[in-house]
């Protein structure tokens, strides 16, 4: 999923692992097993999976509660690079989500990972519970197939998404979102009780991000020796994993990046839907004025959104681009089937704040594409959609069944249910549109929706403090402008650290530091899993490099100077 939550899965095969003879590697691993870092065995990958020839894979055991035997076990699948010089431990991956693949990440970025961290250590990842054939708990489903999927929410605005424009200006909008409270209430509360059901519901429990942190434990025991130094690295979700495997074990912390920051200490206190558009999105609609303000700059030859190359402003491209969103708005009005309504618009461009190295092509491609669909449902001529259109549009297909994954790990962790209504969601929603982000406040369905009617929390919830000692410092890392997880984040996790972190905020847009290149950070992140240190300041600013354009002839400084 585009979102920080939302990760495509991995099509994974039973027999991923061809490495029969040099070990079963489904027999327990790992030191809450009984054995030592020896028991590990290493063997090559399905290359149907993993196509990266450098790695190696196995599977590692671990029990389904730390806390309770008698719950039995389930499996992790692991791949792994080795480091190519001096070895120094192993440093844990994990790319966010939740329910982000660690085998097809790593599997793309094995050679990067390694150039950053100085190749001293061998990098593991893997599917976490909940993620993937493989690794048991496996994805967590609730329906059986793309029909019953569609058939159960047929009707309702989890296939059609929230429609809107104005920020709810206008009444029959709010009237219309409103009139779904019930039936969406009841609903979730149907799913949750449908999942429960499911073969995959017996592991709703077992999936938490606590269960997690102790599975690193347990992997840098096995694979490091007991005691070891804990080394990790995680992203957007990762990083609450991070900050929960801190807190939980900080006399084992080694090296720790954690970057794109969840403040560990809102998320245990705030339900999950008020915390994700009262907190997450705050930054938001700074990122897309960054958008439109780079588009603008760059003039018709670089963003075709702007119609002349001087004179453009910021506010002309932001009128182009409301002005979609309401003939959008009308189509779905006038036939409620259209496939390009005002909230797939909405949603296919809060996708792309994520990632500023496609502004050009949305704006050159994606966004003329959604102006000629939406010409021909305004002239009640049919739009054929395939999956290669969705593809080109960024849209998840809302009409195929999909992995319950994120919500079953993100609902588990949250707060315990408040008697709160899917009405006071939506009154959420209407208020943030006007007062926090105005233009992604209604952008549904994300999974944080779900979790005042989810049936299940995880067996073990860290719940705090959020600021013990810890045997080494960690490095915190967030962008000045980030979709999904704001700068304030990091700087909370930062504060409650105090001495034992050092923040680098990366001057630029989207989400987690990879969205755009800098060599001060990659030096900086080198030189910490080299050496241990960090910045001698508490907080250090990291230009993007000035040869990333975000369109032709607009880097990143350019569109700051102008924002300032």
């Amino acid at each position: 999923m585009r979102h920080f939550v939302k990760v495509a899965s991995v099509s994974l095969l039973a027999a991923v692992w061809s490495v029969r003879g040099r070990g079963d590697l489904t027999q327990p691993q790992g030191e809450n097993c009984g054995n030592n870092s020896t028991t590990v065995q290493w063997g090559p990958c399905d290359p149907t999976v993993i196509q990266d020839p450098s790695l190696s894979c196995t599977f590692f055991e671990v029990p389904l509660d730390y806390h309770d035997p008698s719950a039995g076990h389930g499996r992790l699948a692991l791949a792994k690079v080795n480091a190519t010089g001096t070895r120094r431990g192993t440093v844990f991956l994990n790319p966010g989500g939740p329910g982000g693949s660690g085998l097809q990440v790593l599997n793309a970025t094995s050679a990067t990972l390694l150039a950053l961290t100085g190749g001293n250590y061998d990098i593991v990842s893997w599917d976490p519970r909940g993620v993937g054939s493989l690794t048991i708990p496996g994805d967590i489903s609730c329906f059986d197939n793309d029909a019953e999927y569609i058939a159960f929410w047929n009707g309702t605005i989890e296939l059609s998404g929230i429609e809107m424009t104005g920020n709810f200006s206008d009444p029959q909008d709010v009237q219309a979102l409103l009139s779904q409270a019930h039936v969406m209430q009841t609903k979730y509360e149907e799913l949750g009780q449908r999942c429960l059901q499911h073969p995959s519901g017996k592991f709703l429990k077992y999936v938490g991000t606590a269960a997690t942190a102790r599975d690193i434990v347990a992997l840098a025991d096995a694979l490091d020796g007991p005691g070891s130094p804990v080394n990790f690295a995680g992203t957007s979700y990762g990083s609450l994993l991070g900050s929960w495997l801190i807190q939980m074990f900080p006399e084992r912390i080694g090296r720790v990046l954690l970057d794109g920051i969840i403040d560990p200490v809102v998320f245990s206190q705030k339900e999950t839907p008020f915390w994700w558009t009262d907190n997450e999105l705050a930054d938001a609609d700074k990122v897309y004025e960054g958008f439109i303000t780079g588009c603008a700059l760059s003039g018709h030859a670089g963003c075709p959104i702007a119609s002349t190359d001087q004179g453009q402003s910021p506010e002309d491209v932001d009128a182009s681009i409301q002005a979609l969103l309401q003939r959008a708005h009308d189509a779905a009005r006038m036939n409620s089937s259209v496939p390009f309504t005002s909230a797939v618009i909405r949603e296919s461009l809060l996708g792309v704040m994520y990632t500023p190295v496609n502004w050009t092509r949305f704006a050159r491609a994606v966004l003329p594409a959604f102006e000629e669909a939406v010409h021909l449902e305004l002239s009640n001529v049919p739009v054929q959609v395939g999956s290669g259109l969705l593809r080109l549009l960024g849209i998840p297909d809302r009409n195929a069944a999909k992995s319950y994954t994120p919500v079953a790990i993100l609902c588990g962790d949250s707060v315990d249910r408040r008697g709160t209504t899917m009405e006071d969601v939506f009154k959420n929603i209407i208020s943030s549109s006007k007062s926090g982000s105005k233009q992604f406040s209604a952008a549904w369905h994300e999974p944080f929706f779900y979790c005042p009617f989810w049936p299940v929390r995880a067996v073990e919830r860290y719940q705090g403090p959020f600021n013990k000692k810890l045997a080494n410092k960690i490095l915190v890392v967030s962008n000045t402008f980030d979709p999904v997880t704001p700068l304030a984040g990091a700087e909370a996790v930062v504060k409650n650290l105090g001495d034992d972190a050092a923040l680098v905020e990366q001057h630029g847009f989207g989400h987690v530091s990879v969205a755009e290149p800098s060599q001060c950070f990659n030096a900086i992140a080198f030189t910490y899993f080299a050496t241990g240190a960090v910045p001698e300041q508490n907080r250090t600013m990291c230009e993007v490099d000035a040869d990333f354009e975000l369109f032709k002839g607009v880097n990143t400084a350019a569109v700051l100077a102008s924002l300032a």
